[in-house]
């Protein structure tokens, strides 16, 4: 590893011992990037990696509520600002018991090249709670929303911070955290939080736009070896929000959809999940809130909760649960079961023992900053038909997506080919990524 970027990481460690999947991601970037850092010497003397590791501001703070039953519980809520050298802070909010301060800098710091490779004026950030809204009645969950904007008000606005939903964040909690803002501020703010509900302010596609995103994403990707994603077998990880869209793509594309999952387990359907049965899977998992073992017992195929989608044979594999759920012996399994192509529709699912064996193999492997930035761009469409005060009917958002997606495609296998490394997606995003952001800081002074 190039001396300068061992000593940025050991600091980060060193800093902050326990933020380990922090760490994972930025080691993740470092080493990526010694090739920019070689050819750019000005990035070292700008001390941009210094600068780019560490967020702009980080808030945490106590989100106090009363459950059913008149109790007063207690969770803890944060933002972390990143980085706004190329437009106003923009990324999630997630709702969920594995959140504190060092998941949510791992977010953070991905959203930031995330949102570079979009083509799109934003930032990167990342925030939510501990809480969990699973269980929680509609009253408990609007509460908490309430409650979680009396402070969070404070530090966004249409051009500083536009939180968006993520794991725990669907139309239900965007619609709790808007109307409480609204009743906060006296002020409608549509381009305060994107994922808003098509009658006030919202996006069509922006539900579907993360899974949407991943399928144009491998799309592109096998393009370049010549390949269809019609007649594939595809096995899918998760069955909330990005799941169930790129599932939805896959069929509508011809592929078959053999896996789905959730924290419980897995169902394998060798015949293939229908539109039909994606439907109902839509209506468990969206107004049931019930678990993917349900589909097992409705249409009579396997449930596991041992293993993972991942041992079932598979043209693609796109991982869409959560942070780094596929780890080396099963990134090994899907390379020996000749898998061609694996894309990420969630956040960094790939631990870097699987990404090493993916790339080693020659698998078409594409890095979730760029493969599941679907989502975040058309977020990014919402803010700005919101500025506009217009309205793009689902076949213009659906065509923007389209480019959008491409375009990060283009700009990842571009840069990889500059950089010696054509075809390695993980290089050529994260340098993509990391230029645009860097030269913006470097262009603005040493306070960017």
């Amino acid at each position: 590893m190039n001396k300068y970027i061992e000593t940025v990481y050991n600091k980060l460690v060193e800093k902050d011992p326990d933020q380990k999947v922090f760490h994972q991601a930025a080691l993740e970037v470092l080493e990526s990037l010694e090739p920019a850092i070689k050819k750019y010497p000005k990035y070292q003397e700008f001390s941009i990696l210094e600068r780019i590791t560490e967020p702009e501001r980080s808030v945490q703070f106590r989100v106090p509520w009363k459950d059913d039953k008149g109790k007063i519980q207690v969770n803890r809520g944060y933002r972390i600002q990143f980085n706004s050298a190329i437009g106003p802070y923009k990324g999630g909010l997630r709702l969920h018991p594995t959140v504190n301060l060092g998941v949510l800098k791992f977010l953070g710091f991905e959203q930031v090249f995330k949102n570079s490779l979009t083509t799109l004026p934003m930032g990167g950030a990342k925030g939510g709670s501990d809480f969990d809204p699973k269980g929680k009645s509609d009253a408990e969950v609007e509460r908490f929303c309430e409650s979680f904007m009396f402070e969070l008000y404070r530090h966004i606005g249409q051009f500083i911070d536009i939180p968006a939903g993520d794991i725990g964040v669907g139309g239900r909690e965007i619609g709790y955290f808007y109307g409480a803002y609204r009743k906060i501020t006296n002020n409608h703010g549509t381009g305060v939080l994107t994922g808003k509900g098509g009658g006030w302010g919202g996006s069509l596609i922006r539900p579907e736009a993360t899974g949407y995103g991943v399928v144009y994403f491998v799309e592109e990707m096998l393009k370049t070896k010549k390949h269809d994603i019609k007649g594939k077998t595809v096995c899918i990880s998760g069955s909330g929000n990005v799941a169930q869209y790129a599932a939805e793509k896959c069929i509508q594309l011809g592929a078959k959809v053999v896996t789905l999952s959730d924290s419980n387990g897995w169902i394998h359907d060798p015949t293939g999940i229908t539109k039909e049965k994606l439907a109902w899977v839509m209506d468990l998992k969206n107004n049931r809130r019930g678990r993917i073992e349900e589909y097992g017992e409705q249409f009579k195929v396997d449930y596991s909760t041992q293993g993972s989608p991942w041992s079932v044979k598979c043209d693609i594999a796109l991982p869409c649960a959560t942070q780094n759920e596929v780890d080396g012996k099963e990134a090994k399994t899907l390379v020996d079961n000749g898998t061609t192509a694996v894309c990420e529709g969630a956040n960094m699912p790939t631990v870097p023992e699987g990404v090493e064996i993916f790339i080693e193999n020659k698998i078409l492997y594409g890095p979730g900053k760029a493969a599941n930035a679907g989502g975040v761009s058309v977020s990014g469409l919402e803010m700005a038909q919101n500025s506009q005060r217009i309205f793009w009917n689902r076949e213009e958002v659906d065509a923007k997506l389209q480019e959008i997606m491409k375009s990060i495609h283009a700009n990842a296998y571009k840069t990889s080919e500059l950089f010696g490394a054509k075809g390695n997606y993980v290089i050529g995003a994260n340098i993509a990524g990391f230029l645009k952001v860097a030269d913006a800081m470097i262009d603005q002074g040493q306070y960017a």
